[in-house]
C-alpha cells in the first residue's frame, strides 16, 4: 500500500534536526512504524524473537546500522529504554534512535517520559484531512495564532462520507479494505486486545466477555461525560452479575497502556476567569472505528433511526480525532468545557502555549443557527482577546464568517 503523509511527519522531521531520541507511541496499527521507517538508517523489530534475542545479548549493536536507528516494538524489550537513555546522557547526536511503541510494559512503567532524554510524540490514527478527501482551506493553527482571515471554500463531501470515514476507520492498513473484510479486521483487533495485548501488559480479564460489554458500554458513552458508575451499571448482562468498581479501574489502566482510550480531558485555563467547570473527561475510544463496531452500527446504520442516537457522538469523535492530530502540531492541548451546572458546554477547547484559545463547537448538521454559537460567543465576551477565534464544525458544504465573528468550516476543509 502507498504510504499517505501523515501531519506528525513535518513535526518528526523538524524534530530529528535536534532531538537525539524520539519514542512514537500509540496503538497498534496507526502506522508507527511505516513513518519512523521511512528516516531510519536500521532497523530492529523486537517482535521478532531472533533480533530481540541478539540486541539483548549486546545493546552496544543498536547504532550499529547509522542513525537513526529504530527500534519497533521497543516495550518487548524494556531494557532497551534505559540504554537509549544512557546513550543520550553520554552525548548522542542529534536524529540517533527513533524508538516505536504500541504499549507501556509494566515493568518500566512511569519511564516514559525518559527523565527529559527521550522526547514521546503521540501518533493517533488517520484523520479526516489525511485520508485525501479534500484539501483543508481552513488551517487550524492559522486560528490558534489568530492569523485566519480567510474562511472561504467548498466541499462536495457530506454526511454520507462522513459516516462512511466513521466505520472505514483511521488505520492505514484498514481503511481501504473491503467492508466486510475490514469489520472482521476490526473485530479480531478488539479480540486480540482482549486476549494477547493486555496480558502482555500484565493484566489478564478473568471474564473476557465482562470487559468486552464494559467497552461496548465505553463507546456508548462516546463524546459525553457519562460517569464510570454509569458505565459499570451498561456492563451489567442480563443475569445481573457486575464487575466490581476495582476490576473496571482495572480495565481503565491498562487500556489505557495500549493507548486503546483517549479521553478528552476538561480544560480550565491558567488565568480562570470561570466560577466553576466540570473537569470529568470526555469518553473517547482511539478511533470512532472501534466504537461502531463495538456497538455494530455501520455508516447505512448511522444514517437510519437504529443508529441516530449516536450518529452524532461518533462524528464528534471524528471530528475530535482531526483535531487533536492538528493541535499536536501546533504544540497546543485539547480539553472540552463544562460548567458545573451544565448550562455552559463546548464541546472541544485548543490552548496554545501562550495561553490562547480557540473554541469549537461541533454540529452534525449543514445550516446553522443562532443557538448553535450561543456558547461559543459566551466564551468570547467570558475571555475577551483571549480567545483567538471560535469556530463551528459542520457537515456542510461552505466555509465562511459568520457576521457575529464565528467561522463555520466544513470538517473537510479543515486541517492543521
Amino acid at each position: 500500500m502507498d504510504y499517505r503523509a501523515r501531519t506528525l511527519d513535518g513535526q518528526l522531521d523538524e524534530l530529528l534536526r535536534t532531538a537525539p531520541a524520539i519514542a512514537i507511541e500509540g496503538p497498534k496499527g496507526v502506522g508507527k512504524t511505516a513513518s519512523a521507517a521511512r528516516r531510519a538508517s536500521s532497523t530492529w523489530m523486537l517482535d521478532d524473537g531472533d533480533q530481540r534475542a541478539v540486541l539483548e545479548s549486546d545493546p552496544g549493536l543498536l547504532t550499529r546500522g547509522g542513525a537513526p536507528a529504530l527500534i519497533d516494538e521497543w516495550q518487548r524489550l524494556p531494557q532497551i529504554w534505559d540504554s537509549v537513555r544512557r546513550q543520550v546522557d553520554d552525548g548522542a547526536a542529534p536524529g540517533s534512535f527513533l524508538l516505536t511503541g504500541s504499549a507501556t510494559p509494566a515493568s518500566v512503567e512511569g519511564t516514559h517520559s525518559g527523565s527529559g532524554r527521550i522526547l514521546s510524540l503521540r501518533m493517533r490514527p488517520m484523520a479526516f484531512h489525511e485520508r485525501g478527501f479534500e484539501r483543508p482551506t481552513v488551517s487550524l493553527l492559522d486560528a490558534l495564532s489568530g492569523g485566519l482571515k480567510d474562511v472561504s471554500g467548498t466541499t462536495k463531501v457530506a454526511t454520507r462520507e462522513y459516516f462512511e470515514a466513521i466505520e472505514a476507520s483511521g488505520f492505514p492498513g484498514m481503511t481501504e479494505l473491503p467492508r466486510e473484510f475490514r469489520q472482521d479486521m476490526l473485530d479480531a483487533y478488539l479480540q486480540r486486545i482482549v486476549d494477547r495485548d493486555l496480558p502482555e501488559t500484565g493484566f489478564r480479564a478473568r471474564r473476557p466477555e465482562t470487559l468486552r460489554r464494559w467497552l461496548g458500554a465505553y463507546a456508548a458513552a462516546s463524546s459525553t461525560t457519562a460517569k464510570y458508575s454509569t458505565l459499570l451499571d451498561a456492563t451489567t448482562p442480563g443475569d445481573g452479575t457486575q464487575p466490581t468498581k476495582v476490576t473496571t479501574i482495572a480495565y481503565r489502566e491498562h487500556l489505557a497502556k495500549l493507548w486503546l482510550l483517549d479521553p478528552v480531558p476538561g480544560w480550565s485555563p491558567s488565568l480562570s476567569p470561570f466560577a466553576r467547570l466540570q473537569q470529568a473527561p470526555k469518553h473517547q475510544l482511539a478511533d470512532p472505528a472501534l466504537s461502531a463496531r463495538l456497538l455494530n452500527l455501520t455508516a447505512r446504520s448511522l444514517a437510519s433511526p437504529r443508529g441516530a442516537h449516536m450518529s452524532g457522538p461518533l462524528f464528534e469523535s471524528l471530528v475530535t480525532l482531526g483535531v487533536r492530530v492538528s493541535a499536536q502540531a501546533a504544540r497546543a492541548r485539547v480539553g472540552h468545557l463544562r460548567s458545573g451546572n451544565g448550562d455552559r458546554e463546548i464541546d472541544l477547547i485548543v490552548e496554545g502555549r501562550e495561553g490562547q484559545v480557540v473554541g469549537i463547537e461541533v454540529k452534525l448538521a449543514a445550516t446553522v443557527e443562532d443557538k448553535d454559537v450561543r456558547h461559543l460567543l459566551w466564551l468570547r465576551d467570558k475571555m475577551g482577546d483571549d480567545v483567538a477565534d471560535l469556530l463551528l464544525v459542520t457537515t456542510g458544504r461552505y466555509a465562511y464568517r459568520r457576521p457575529d465573528g464565528v467561522a463555520v468550516v466544513p470538517l473537510a476543509l479543515l486541517g492543521p
